[in-house]
């Protein structure tokens, strides 16, 4: 899947997370307004706050975890989704795989947020391999 897509994955890879996007993207997925996630995050909040808190680039873990689990997602979808590397994951993976094309929209971007993962995970094997290997020759 992305693996086969990005072989080789590059060493320098600066991702930049919005956690607020990743909230308001999951929470119109869900088809839940503004004011109705307010009401489930408790009375001090409202459909101005939840505005608010949709364009914070980070957001406090507490608040994550109570998202998450209004939208019943993984908190770590908030907190690590990227739109640049999942749109190329998903142009990608439709063309090599077309059978999954009948998933909806959350569990496609669940599969591949698991694949990003799997790939930074590889990537810091790579590095400590080439970490290993530097220390050799010194």
């Amino acid at each position: 899947m992305l693996k086969h897509v990005l072989s080789k994955p590059p060493i320098a890879m600066k991702v930049k997370i919005h956690q607020g996007r990743n909230v308001k993207r999951f929470r119109e997925m869900r088809g839940i307004k503004q004011e109705a996630l307010a009401d489930e995050l408790g009375q001090d909040w409202n459909q101005k706050k939840v505005s608010l808190l949709e364009q914070k680039e980070d957001i406090d873990p507490e608040i994550i975890s109570k998202v998450s689990e209004i939208l019943k997602i993984p908190e770590e979808a908030i907190k690590t989704f990227n739109d640049d590397i999942a749109m190329l994951a998903l142009t990608n993976t439709k063309e090599l795989s077309p059978a999954r094309n009948n998933l909806n929209p959350i569990e496609e971007i669940l599969c591949l947020h698991k694949e990003i993962i799997d790939l930074y995970e590889h990537q810091i094997i790579e590095r400590k391999e080439m970490i290993r290997l530097l220390e050799e020759m010194l």
